[in-house]
């Protein structure tokens, strides 16, 4: 029993690893009970039983581990952290429990597993089972195989991936054991119910009965496709639908689910294992092949086919054994053989599939030939092998051959390559089948249905008929206009009659249409509007967006139906006409219409326009109106008023009715007549654009062409040229016949007329706009002088994208010709327009001695072969796709040895693709696929080259044929790191402009995780940079789901990757606009995201509506289309774009409403406009910190680079998403500079109403500009800065200074640009460095712009220079950093430069230097050339003759225009009155405030008294401008007349703030005397309570001087044997006078900020350590007076600083090894005692800074490194400090933890929980028990029964006489550890001796331990006394003679040394008022102490520079009189103002 009382006080955790089993058993079981309680699944309990998991599924005692499976499973389930144990428990679950004996362990074990899958871990648990398999345990193979089948019945064939298991399902049924063959047999059955057939392969080969048993098994299973019972975690969706079904049991639920799984079906060769049979080929194989004995050759061939009769074959290089085969067949005289060949490519084909596509062009021609075979076993041969071959290729890729042979003579040929269409046609859907492939094939199959062989008719039928059937009735009847009755009656049966293969097409029956017409959309690159069958979706009537819903196409049908029929409108006599007219139009204009009095016929015109305005659309007889209006005179009248309102009435009838061609007809003739009329012209114009809208553009313009050039007016045809140049802008450029208009424009080329042609070329620059390039080629046979004119118009429109298209897209979409146009621009416009040009066959030219001669051994006879080559195919330009033997011949080339014949076949390559178009497709495998692995290689130009070629086939070919099948992922496989990082860039700058991929890609990411790690950090980057792209298309799911086949270390790095990815992913670009040009639309960087056309726009520009009728008229334009023209206005203001907004948000007339289709658009961007309403800049709070110090500690990239690299980008990606909205992130990191425009617009909107978070992530607002910088696009820098001038502006107004993290950012990369080509750049860049100037300090940017003199951009040192003479003309030479000399000497280099601006800015810039400083130049700038100085003193003279003129100017051309400064320098300043200076300035007060941005504010003025005169003071710089000679007289340091002074200078006449501001700067000086005086002065300030407020908001900027002028003294004053050490220790006696000063005001005391304490405490606990301080007379007595000095900045600072200061002081010095180790020790005493203060001010602490600085020390110190120094004194220090914090805050203190990022990984907040609890259960111990829950108690109880283990111990210890010290030793430690531990417990049943001994021994302990750090203290610092420093309890310190010190003694003492040194100060020392109202608010340590150095030091360096100029004393004696001097010019100043 007393065992059990030992683990029964154990907490649960501690039970469970016990290494008694009943406590194991007792833990378990209190573990289930708390498992099942807990309800957060989150919660950190979880986190305590992580490493224990495995532990209790492989307890070595049976009972315990029954328990602890139950347990297990119940952590499993509802713990959120529970997948990470998946591998160590299932695989301790296979080892350990599936080998007992007893059943409910076994069972426990499988529930466990089936857990493990339903939280997502499927493919961790299936690898540990399938290696379960593995066992020698027949029992643990058997148990594994039953959990493989439950898993597979409940979770279904999805979740569990049966590749693996149907791998070992063989080797299973050979097993000895009869257990595990009838478990796999059972398994079998399983997996056959999930995927019937396709596990019939992969089993042929095991034991003949087991296979029949097997059979009959199979064969017992029921039809119905099984369902999935189990769902995952993330399928809770799925559950409720199947929980459902379950309940209702419909039949549509089953039909459902059965179609579901027939698209789920498994394909049986994925499951199959891939054979290598090129190895196994007979080593004679192609001597036989080629033997002349037929039997030879058949042997070979046996050989082969048995070898490709495997059913899955391992990729290779097949081209030799293909080229064979093909030789057979083309060849052999033998027909068997040819069979025979056959059948071993359809094996090939078959086994490789989709890699077999390479050889599909290769034999795909020389099988169509050999179809003139008559002999059935050999056609059936061919027939089987040419369909393989099509599985394993494209249409596209073979139409070409396939149409090579359709005019064959041999009607054989023709029936058997019609009848492969036919089948062909079968296994294509609508998308794989579009109407660019359809057309050339339905023009021949048409030929042949008049052939006069019977049965090449037929196929021709069937194939029509099968091409009908799969993309719809309405898809191929435009090729079947001139097909009679009767032939389009038979293809029409030959429909019916097909059966369509295809699983996933347009299917055998109306059920499987519906899916298929779904399919289309997604799977097409493209989308195809008539694509899909009868039951297509909507896409054609929603016009541009393509994104219409299922639900729009009944209305969309219902639309189209009344347009149909009107369209094809009978020709009417005059009779019934008029007859019709009459009905609609009154009687007086019918008989007035042919008047002779033109005023009649005028008025009859208006009432026929009445007439028609009022007509409803339905009931006008539009074929009537117009030929009334034809009616004699007709288009021959003579008065143009009758003929404009007639002309007027032909558009109005269009424009209103359903128009007609035939209408058409009537009026064009006419229209055309009058288009060239001065007063007629534009109404005929707007007729034409009429009949456009309603006809369709590209059949009204090639009519209209055609009538203007069939007469002779040259005027008509100039503008009917006009006229289309216009419309193709409105109505795009879909379906326009462009071989007729070429013809047509070549005939107005040559012209006589000029208008004439200057149309015709107008016309082909609108053309260029969507043809592109290849335009030109149709006229490159034109004279030299008419093509430098067309390529001038091409030149213009270079860049351009097309205008959206704003006209018919309403009714395009109802007509067939709209279809057409449709159709003709999705195939590709470029492809159309290629098609166009004559192309040569230049086969027969690529003779067997040029392939023969590229392939010799010498080089160069190869380079002789490609040079014909490449002859060749120039001299052709243009060549059709067979290129016979050379593709194969140039594959070999691109491996070759010699560098040079890669690069020129690369050059060939290129030509081909150039010279062959689109036709390119079918060459892409066997050409292109071997050009990407030439990335590989290790030369970069080779690789370039490569991929310049990759490029050129791209764009002709489009991304999917490369990313068929396995070829990419055959390539990254290769472990080559050029060529993986090149393919991998490759596919990240191609994927994102996809809308679609072929399924292909995801055979690419086991090799694209492999890259990511890569041993290569290039490969990593790229791989890492192309994951988003990726995962755009293939989805977050699929790629996680892909690693499950990784290593478990590397999965969770690849996920993470993952996580990372998914938060970047890029949206889907868009379907392109339907009216839009192909061009355009392919080409357009401007891609949308697929979700919504208004997708992506900034507020003020969605043009979507939320009504839930938008319009099509107006609206269309606002969606895709919009966006097009959108983005070249985007330079408007946002004023302009927010009034588009509101006149298009008030909505659309209702007349115009219309198309249904629009509807789920607009929807889309309504939702859209929502989601973008609200900020766009997010504030975080101290997220700016948080980023500086990630920056500090090196855990993120710095802000460095030449060009920024990805990891760059991804960084701020990252950073910012937290920051901005995510759609503007969106917009700023998207492909699209026309995105980043409209992002920054959308900034420049928001920034003034979200100022603080602007300010709050202002780092990396200008890190993304630092980005634009380094882009090309004009427009998006020329926005970039508009934006940063307005950012620099409102910083400037809210007076905001950079701090040098955002400067350092940003600055450099902004000067960069200074150097930029075009000027309106470059003046944008100089405003932006002026305005800098204001929000950062002039002498930061200073060295910035110094550094840009290195660049080699001679613009840019020329500009820099310039900038830095502004900057010293403005700022006097204090500016120049890092010292003018250094500075100089740098300017001065570039007075050689070879470049002239270079030079005249060098010579500006020092001649601003000598204006400023003088002869003094000449020494600073050190040696020049002869040449040089004489430069430089020409400059001077010059200058100085120019000077008289200066002082008429009124004021500086840098004030006057502070937005543009001029590089050219700004000139000494006038110098005149102050009184008309400030009357003009009042004046002028509102320019002024408007120019305030550019007056540098380093001193601000805080104090009341000078409010009145703040504003003039702060505005006019100017007040520098004058010579106040009477003013100045007497002061301390009178001005130079050489130059003017500078603007701190005027500062210290403008107020006292400043003059403080000066005298701080003198504190830090060089000069021990100036340091004195000044600190004189501050301590008269201090002194008088009056005055001491004017150092409220100076404080932080004392300290500073004050602490670098203690280290000046430290390192270099005590150090210099030269100075009189009574100088130091009267320098050192000032400070600690002032300091104590200052600190007795409590009030100003408060102000000194974190990052200052912490600097002066060190700087105070170095001098206390300083042993030379000694060797100074009374250097005692200064140490003491620090000491009291530290005490009292201990009391008085602000609590909170002065805690984070000794905290980081403390970490910084113990991670430092140079210090001394007193110094820790005096920095951890200081904290002792602010640990004694904590009771008093514990209210007043920020806990959540304090805690966060515990946190960072713990991060550098974690426990064990922390125990680990040699003293243990660090580590009590913080634990008594967290102590004392949890004993005064409670648990409340948990709740302080805000400002920690990640802090459940914290060590700080596990120890604060813990002590916490511990405190809480303690103080529950002595509390009445009776208010305490149950559960609380237990928990009381577990803490207590650990607590007692090791008092009891101790106790032990001091109980027995050999350990009686060292246990009270420990039982010392123990309570300093634990000062709340309660022992009274173990005292209580002890004797009273007993007690008060250990007492006794605890105090003696203690008083030995105190002594000894006493006697320490003393021996390091022997001038000190023994207690002298802080530790006493008394704030008094004790000297060493006994008495006691305090304040007032010592600034007795410090008078009586003043006055020794004739510093005695007049005015006793004052109670001073509290500044709280005054105090400004503590800024951002580390940026508010750069500022203030930077400040200081230019103060210093200026004050010196006068003082060593000055031509009068430079002080007076006196520093009372000096400050006496400074108040009385102060007041001067004052009463002039007045």
């Amino acid at each position: 029993m007393g065992d059990d009382s030992e683990w029964m006080k154990l907490p649960v955790d501690q039970k469970c690893e016990h290494k008694i089993w009943k406590a194991r058993l007792n833990g378990y079981e209190e573990a289930l009970k708390l498992f099942q309680r807990i309800e957060d699944e989150k919660s950190p309990e979880w986190g305590k039983y992580l490493g224990l998991l495995k532990k209790f599924v492989t307890d070595s005692n049976a009972v315990a581990q029954l328990k602890g499976l139950e347990a297990a499973l119940a952590y499993i389930e509802n713990a959120h952290v529970a997948g990470k144990t998946t591998g160590e428990v299932v695989s301790g679950v296979v080892c350990k429990v599936f080998n007992q004996p007893k059943a409910r362990a076994k069972e426990l074990g499988a529930d466990i597993c089936l857990m493990y899958i339903e939280i997502e871990k499927a493919e961790v648990v299936q690898d540990e089972l399938i290696k379960g398999l593995d066992n020698k345990n027949p029992k643990i193979i058997v148990t594994c195989i039953e959990t493989l089948r439950k898993a597979l019945c409940e979770f279904g064939s999805k979740i569990i991936t049966l590749k693996p298991v149907v791998k070992v399902l063989p080797k299973l049924f050979e097993s000895r054991e009869k257990a595990v063959r009838d478990e796999a047999k059972l398994l079998a059955v399983e997996i056959y119910r999930w995927i019937r057939d396709a596990l019939r392969a992969p089993l042929q080969n095991i034991n003949s009965v087991q296979l029949k048993d097997l059979e009959e098994e199979w064969v017992k299973l029921p039809t119905t496709a099984p369902k999935q019972s189990r769902f995952l975690r993330s399928q809770q969706d799925l559950k409720a639908k199947f929980e459902q079904q379950q309940a209702a049991g419909g039949d549509e639920a089953d039909g459902a689910d059965d179609e579901e799984a027939e698209v789920a079906q498994v394909d049986p060769y994925e499951l199959l294992e891939a054979v290598e049979i090129l190895s196994k080929l007979p080593k004679d194989f192609y001597e036989k092949i080629e033997a002349k004995k037929w039997q030879e050759r058949k042997e070979a061939l046996e050989a082969v086919e048995a070898l490709t009769k495997n059913p899955k074959l391992e990729n290779g290089d097949y081209g030799d054994l293909v080229r064979a085969l093909k030789k057979v067949i083309g060849k052999d005289a033998n027909v068997m053989l040819v069979a025979m060949a056959a059948k071993c490519l359809a094996g090939l084909a078959a086994g490789l599939r989709k890699k077999f596509g390479t050889y599909a062009g290769l034999v795909v021609p020389t099988i169509l030939e050999k179809f003139k075979e008559k002999k059935p076993q050999v056609v059936q041969a061919l027939q089987e092998a040419i369909d393989a071959v099509f599985l394993t290729t494209t249409l596209q890729n073979i139409s070409e051959d396939v149409l090579g042979v359709m005019d064959n003579k041999n009607p054989s040929i023709k029936q058997q390559a019609s009848l492969f269409l036919a089948r062909s046609f079968c296994r294509c859907t609508p998308s794989t089948l579009p109407k660019s492939v359809l057309k050339p094939f339905c023009a021949a199959f048409l030929k042949q249905v008049n052939d006069s062989a019977p049965e090449v008719r037929d196929a021709a039928f069937e194939a029509l008929g099968t091409a009908m059937k799969v993309v719809g009735e309405k898809a191929v009847n435009p090729f079947l206009t001139d097909v009679d009755k009767l032939k389009l009656d038979k293809i029409k049966e030959c429909a019916d009659k097909v059966e369509l293969v295809g699983k996933k097409g347009g299917g055998g029956g109306e059920k499987k249409e519906k899916p298929a017409a779904k399919a289309p959309p997604p799977v097409e690159a493209p989308a195809k509007p008539s694509g899909p069958s009868k039951k297509a979706p909507p896409a054609k009537a929603a016009g541009p967006p393509k994104k219409g819903k299922p639900a729009t196409a009944p209305s969309a049908k219902s639309k189209k139906a009344p347009d149909t029929k009107e369209i094809v409108e009978t020709e009417l006599s005059l009779e019934v006409c008029e007859e019709k007219a009459a009905a609609v139009l009154p009687a007086s204009c019918m008989q007035l219409l042919d008047s002779g009095n033109w005023k009649e016929r005028l008025a009859s015109m208006e009432e026929f326009q009445r007439a028609v305005e009022q007509m409803d659309k339905s009931e006008m007889p539009c074929q009537a109106l117009v030929r009334m209006l034809a009616k004699k005179p007709g288009w021959k009248e003579t008065n143009f008023q009758v003929m404009q309102m007639k002309l007027h009435i032909v558009g109005l009838i269009a424009k209103k009715g359903l128009f007609s061609k035939t209408s058409a007809l009537v009026v064009l003739d006419g229209l055309v007549d009058k288009v060239g009329d001065v007063k007629c012209g534009s109404n005929a114009k707007e007729g034409l654009t009429a009949i456009g809208e309603a006809c369709s553009l590209p059949w009204t313009a090639e009519q209209v062409v055609s009538l203007a050039f069939a007469q002779k007016n040259p005027k008509n045809q100039a503008e009917t040229l006009n006229w289309l140049a216009n419309a193709m802008k409105e109505f795009g450029f879909a379906g326009i016949n462009v071989k007729a208009f070429i013809n047509n424009v070549k005939t107005a080329l040559g012209a006589t007329n000029p208008a004439v042609r200057t149309s015709a070329i107008a016309l082909l620059g609108v053309m260029f706009l969507y043809m592109g390039a290849p335009l030109r080629m149709f006229f490159e046979d034109e004279k030299p002088a008419l093509l430098s004119q067309i390529d001038a118009e091409f030149e213009k429109m270079q860049g351009q994208s097309p205008p959206a298209p704003i006209r018919g897209a309403k009714k395009a979409g109802a007509e067939e010709e709209g279809d057409a146009a449709e159709e003709e621009e999705v195939d590709g416009g470029s492809a159309d327009i290629m098609d166009l040009l004559p192309r040569t066959d230049i086969s027969d030219k690529i003779t067997y001695d040029m392939v023969s001669k590229i392939s010799d051994k010498n080089w160069k006879v190869r380079k002789e072969g490609l040079d014909e080559v490449a002859a060749v195919i120039s001299d052709a330009k243009f060549i059709q796709a067979s290129i016979g033997e050379l593709p194969m011949a140039l594959k070999g080339r691109l491996n070759d040895s010699n560098k040079l014949l890669v690069q020129q076949t690369l050059n060939i390559l290129q030509q081909i693709a150039t010279a062959m178009g689109p036709s390119l497709k079918q060459h892409v495998k066997n050409l292109g696929i071997p050009v990407i692995t030439v990335l590989g290689d290790s030369k970069s130009n080779v690789r370039a080259a490569a991929m310049t070629t990759l490029n050129a086939w791209v764009e002709q070919t489009g991304m999917k044929e490369w990313l068929e099948g396995e070829d990419l992922a055959e390539e990254l496989k290769k472990e080559n790191p050029f060529l993986r990082q090149e393919l991998l860039g490759w596919l990240a700058e191609k994927l994102p402009t996809l809308r679609t991929v072929p399924t292909d890609l995801m055979l690419c990411l086991p090799n694209l995780y492999a890259c990511l790690e890569d041993r290569s950090g290039d490969v990593r980057k790229k791989a890492q940079d192309a994951l988003p792209t990726f995962m755009m298309h293939l989805g977050y799911e699929k790629m996680v789901k892909a690693t499950g086949k990784l290593k478990p270390a590397s999965k969770d790095q690849v996920v993470g990757m993952l996580e990372k990815a998914r938060a970047v992913m890029p949206a889907k670009p868009a379907a392109p606009a339907k009216a839009g040009a192909s061009k355009s639309a392919s080409s357009a960087p401007a891609a949308k995201p697929a979700s919504a056309p208004a997708r992506n726009q900034s507020p003020s520009e969605d043009f979507s509506e939320p009504e839930p009728k938008p319009d099509t008229k107006k609206a269309k334009p606002a969606g895709p289309a919009a966006k097009k023209r959108e983005s070249m206005e985007l330079k408007v203001k946002g004023e302009k774009d927010n009034a588009k907004q509101s006149r298009v948000s008030r909505g659309m007339p209702s007349s115009e409403k219309g198309v249904v289709g629009k509807k789920p658009p607009a929807k889309v961007g309504a939702k859209d406009e929502e989601d973008r309403s609200g900020p766009i800049f997010i504030l975080v709070p101290n997220g700016k910190e948080q980023r500086i110090k990630e920056e500090r500690a090196l855990k993120i990239l710095k802000w460095n680079f030449t060009t920024p690299r990805d990891e760059y980008v991804e960084q701020l990606k990252t950073q910012m998403s937290t920051s901005l909205a995510k759609w503007l992130q969106d917009e700023l990191f998207h492909f699209d500079f026309q995105r980043h425009v409209k992002a920054i617009g959308a900034m420049i909107e928001h920034m003034e109403a979200e100022f603080d978070a602007v300010i709050g992530c202002l780092d990396l607002v200008l890190k993304w500009f630092t980005l634009r910088f380094f882009d090309t696009n004009t427009s998006v820098l020329m926005k970039a800065l508009e934006f940063l001038k307005l950012l620099f502006l409102m910083l400037n107004r809210k007076n905001y200074q950079l701090s040098d993290y955002e400067a350092s950012s940003f600055i450099p990369y902004l000067i960069l640009k200074v150097g930029e080509s075009k000027d309106v750049v470059r003046k944008d860049v100089r405003a932006i460095l002026t305005m800098l100037c204001n929000v950062y300090a002039a002498s930061k940017v200073f060295p910035l712009l110094l550094d840009g003199t290195k660049s080699k951009n001679s613009k840019q040192r020329s500009e820099c220079l310039e900038e830095l003479g502004c900057l010293i003309e403005n700022f006097g030479m204090n500016v120049c950093q890092p010292s003018p000399a250094k500075a100089l000497k740098e300017i001065a280099t570039h007075i050689g430069d070879r470049d002239t601006t270079v030079r005249n800015a060098a010579l500006n810039t020092v001649l601003a230097a000598y204006n400023a400083c003088g002869e003094q130049v000449f020494k600073l700038i050190g040696n020049l050339s002869e040449k040089e100085m004489s430069m430089l003193e020409e400059r001077i003279k010059r200058s100085a003759k120019k000077t008289p003129a200066a002082p008429t100017k009124q004021e500086r051309p840098q004030k006057e225009h502070p937005t543009n400064p001029n590089a050219t320098f700004l000139r000494k300043p006038a110098q005149e009155e102050v009184p008309n200076k400030l009357n003009q300035a009042r004046a002028q007060n509102a320019h002024l405030e408007q120019s305030a941005p550019s007056i540098p504010k380093e001193f601000q003025l805080d104090l009341d008294v000078f409010e009145n005169n703040h504003t003039c003071a702060s505005d006019i710089p100017d007040l520098v401008q004058h010579k106040l000679d009477e003013v100045l007289e007497p002061v301390m340091i009178p001005e130079r007349k050489m130059r003017p002074v500078s603007p701190h200078f005027d500062d210290i006449h403008n107020s006292t703030a400043s003059t403080i501001n000066f005298v701080i700067s003198q504190v830090a000086s060089g000069d021990i005397n100036t340091s004195i005086q000044a600190l004189a002065q501050i301590d008269e300030v201090l002194r008088q309570a009056d005055k001491a407020e004017a150092m409220s908001g100076h404080i932080d900027q004392f300290l500073i001087a004050t602490f670098m002028q203690l280290r000046l003294i430290y390192n270099t004053h005590m150090a210099d044997d030269r100075l009189d050490k009574k100088d130091i220790f009267k320098l050192y006696s000032c400070i600690i006078g002032n300091m104590l000063s200052l600190f007795s005001m409590e009030s100003l005391a408060r102000e000194a900020s974190m990052g200052v304490l912490k600097d002066l405490m060190h700087g105070l606990i170095t001098l206390m350590l300083d042993s030379r301080v000694e060797d100074i007379e009374d250097g005692q007595q200064l140490i003491r007076s620090v000491n009291l000095l530290v005490v009292r900045v201990l009391e008085k600072s602000d609590q909170t600083n002065i805690l984070s200061a000794l905290l980081v002081l403390l970490q910084d010095s113990l991670i430092s090894t140079a210090g001394s180790p007193m110094f820790s020790e005096l920095v951890m005493k200081c904290l002792w005692r602010m640990i004694r203060f904590l009771p008093q001010t514990i209210n007043s602490i920020n806990l959540d800074r304090i805690l966060l600085d515990v946190h960072n020390f713990m991060k550098v110190f974690p426990k064990e490194k922390l125990k680990q120094l040699k003293s243990d004194v660090p580590h009590r220090t913080l634990k008594t400090l967290l102590h004392t914090l949890c004993r005064l805050t409670g648990a409340k203190i948990l709740d302080h933890m805000s400002m920690i990022e990640n802090r459940n990984e914290s060590e700080l907040e596990a120890h604060l929980r813990r002590v916490v609890k511990h405190s809480a259960n303690l103080s529950g111990l002595k509390s009445d028990k009776s208010t305490e829950k149950g559960a609380l108690r237990s928990d009381d109880k577990l803490i207590k029964a650990k607590v007692s283990d090791i008092l009891s111990e101790i106790f032990k210890k001091i109980g027995s006489k050999e350990n009686t010290k060292e246990g009270l030793t420990e039982l010392y430690e123990y309570k300093q550890k634990y000062s709340d531990a309660d022992l009274e417990p173990f005292l209580r049943n002890t004797s009273q001796f007993f007690q008060s001994y250990v007492e006794r021994g605890l105090r003696m302990i203690e008083s030995e331990r105190e002594g000894k750090g006493r006697i320490q203290t003393s021996t390091v610092i022997p001038q000190h006394s023994t207690d002298s420093y802080l530790p006493s309890s008394s704030a008094v310190p004790i000297s060493s003679n006994g008495e006691d010190l305090n304040a007032a003694a010592y600034y007795e003492r410090l008078k009586i040394l003043r006055q020794r040194r004739g510093l005695e100060n007049s005015t006793p020392e004052e109670d001073r008022p509290p500044l709280s109202s005054l105090r400004p608010s503590v800024a951002s340590s580390t940026d508010m102490l750069h500022s203030k150095l930077s400040q200081l030091k230019e103060s210093r360096e200026h004050f010196q520079q006068e003082q060593s100029h000055s031509h009068s004393p430079t002080r007076s004696s006196s520093p009372a009189s000096n400050l006496d001097d400074l108040k009385k010019r102060l007041e001067r100043i004052k009463s002039n103002r007045q």
